[in-house]
């Protein structure tokens, strides 16, 4: 049986950063679930870059089911957690039962993706202390006040934390992400 990734999201994720490595995952092998607040199909947005604008766009972006809800999940049962970016993690940072998913993978030392506005979640468990990581560029102050080193780069890797900016990045999010993923727990 091939080892298991958990992606945390909801509705106002970035359809990219969820569904770019839910198939890249996939097609080397992972089996994948996705795991919401609730299991019900979640609304996805597309964020964009357009001239005139100073921050990104917003518009609305795929459909996508969650086959587990976060009560639901057993951690343990997963070798790695991808958290997507999006206007998600803003609200899912004060999920309890989230929250309590995020700590576990931290507490294991197991192998954590995160992109974009993802590490509110990663900051809401006080997971980034000490740690070098990237986020969506505006999140610099957050990243500094949870206690990280931010970098403005296309992907930082930490430990078994890998971070990347925004969707452009994620070549780079991906390949690194699976250098460390496949060190911990290769693909069958």
């Amino acid at each position: 049986m091939a080892p298991k990734i958990l992606i945390v999201t909801g509705d106002a994720a970035e359809s990219l950063e969820v569904l770019y490595p839910y198939q890249r995952l996939r097609e080397e092998g992972y089996e994948v679930d996705i795991a919401a607040p609730e299991v019900k199909t979640l609304r996805f947005v597309v964020h964009d870059f357009e001239p005139g604008f100073d921050t990104y766009t917003e518009k609305p972006g795929y459909t996508w089911p969650a086959d587990i809800a976060f009560s639901e999940v057993d951690p343990g049962q997963y070798a790695a957690l991808v958290i997507p970016g999006g206007r998600a993690p803003e609200y899912l940072r004060g999920d309890p039962e989230l929250r309590k998913i995020v700590k576990f993978f931290f507490d294991a030392d197991k192998p954590v993706a995160q992109i974009c506005h993802g590490p509110l979640l990663t900051a809401a468990v006080d997971g980034l202390r000490g740690r070098r990581v990237t986020s969506y560029p505006a999140l610099e102050p957050d990243m500094q006040s949870a206690g990280a080193t931010f970098q403005d780069a296309e992907v930082v890797v930490d430990g078994t934390l890998v971070s990347a900016r925004a969707w452009p990045d994620h070549s780079a999010w991906m390949r690194e992400f699976l250098t460390v993923l496949r060190a911990k727990s290769p693909a069958l």
